[in-house]
């Protein structure tokens, strides 16, 4: 009887042990597999993101080489490559209001557009003025608020320098500045106001239907405009001049094209071995400067990177 414990007690003893190692098995199998598939993303994402890099850099030189390859105004470009593809948004900065010229009503009605009530908007506006108005005493109506914040600091009174500055002005919150990222469904006011746009005057072909109801186009028509662009951006300045007659006074706010600073903001996809297209995505962006000669500055011609993003 003893023995035959001992044997049962010594079979159950390699039944537990066995039992014991499948599941540190199974679970170093998981783990491998998991690190694995970990990192073919990880790899998947840097072929992508060189892939949307070289986008942005082929963009440039497009737009450098002229007409046959880049037209003033064209909203985007389109690159097909042995790996993948790529689609870069060329977006002007004169397709958004100037942070720092804009008017009060222009501001007030932006900020409406955006889905702020009416005197909520104007509290903004005014902030937002107050911001970068320079203060003969020293002093602005909202330093105390801002004293008041942890930390503590004052604005500048001076002139926006980055679309970021914003995030600091009383009333700002993250979701009025970033909007919907994701997807752009729903635009920000980093989508719709720059410290480099110069002027009262927005692209046609990139403007944000908020951006054309500030500047006094109503949502209708602004609506219009964005299905009409859809189908063919506006190149001819004829055409052009049709619709801001049509619009009246509001309509001469509407300009073809940008100055010298772009925002290029690439978004990649792998093919994978079968031919068809990754899900995975991967955006890059730059907001760029083109110079031209001669220039003030005596660079020479070419595009230079202000900012770059790794991840948009």
């Amino acid at each position: 009887m003893r023995s035959r414990s001992t044997r049962g007690s010594a079979l159950l003893t390699v039944l537990w042990l066995t039992a014991a190692l499948g599941a540190i098995g199974l679970a170093v199998a998981n783990n491998v597999r998991g690190e694995t598939e970990r990192s073919a993303t990880n790899r998947d994402d840097a072929r992508a993101y060189f892939l949307a890099k070289g986008s942005v850099e082929r963009t440039m030189l497009h737009m450098l080489w002229g007409p046959n390859f880049y037209r003033m105004g064209q909203p985007a470009m389109d690159f097909t490559f042995p790996d993948g593809e790529a689609h870069v948004d060329i977006i002007p900065e004169s397709s958004k209001l100037s942070a720092n010229t804009a008017r009060p009503e222009e501001l007030v009605r932006l900020l409406m557009a955006l889905g702020q009530p009416e005197d909520s908007a104007i509290q903004i506006a005014t902030a937002i003025i107050d911001w970068r108005t320079p203060s003969p005493t020293g002093q602005g109506p909202f330093d105390a608020f801002y004293l008041a914040q942890v930390p503590s600091f004052l604005p500048r009174h001076a002139s926006f320098r980055e679309e970021e500055e914003l995030l600091l002005v009383r009333g700002v919150t993250p979701d009025l500045y970033y909007g919907t990222s994701l997807d752009g469904s729903r635009a920000g006011l980093r989508d719709c106001l720059s410290a480099y746009a110069a002027g009262g005057s927005i692209d046609i072909n990139t403007a944000r239907i908020e951006s054309m109801i500030a500047v006094g186009i109503s949502p209708e028509d602004a609506a219009a405009i964005v299905t009409r662009r859809a189908a063919r951006p506006i190149f001819d300045y004829q055409e052009l001049g049709q619709i801001q007659l049509s619009l009246g006074l509001a309509g001469s706010h509407l300009r073809i094209g940008g100055n010298t600073m772009f925002t290029l903001r690439a978004t990649a996809r792998l093919r994978q071995p079968d031919g068809k297209m990754s899900d995975l995505r991967r955006s890059v962006a730059a907001l760029v400067k083109r110079w031209d000669t001669p220039n003030p500055e005596n660079k020479n011609p070419g595009f230079e990177v202000v900012r770059w993003y790794d991840r948009t």
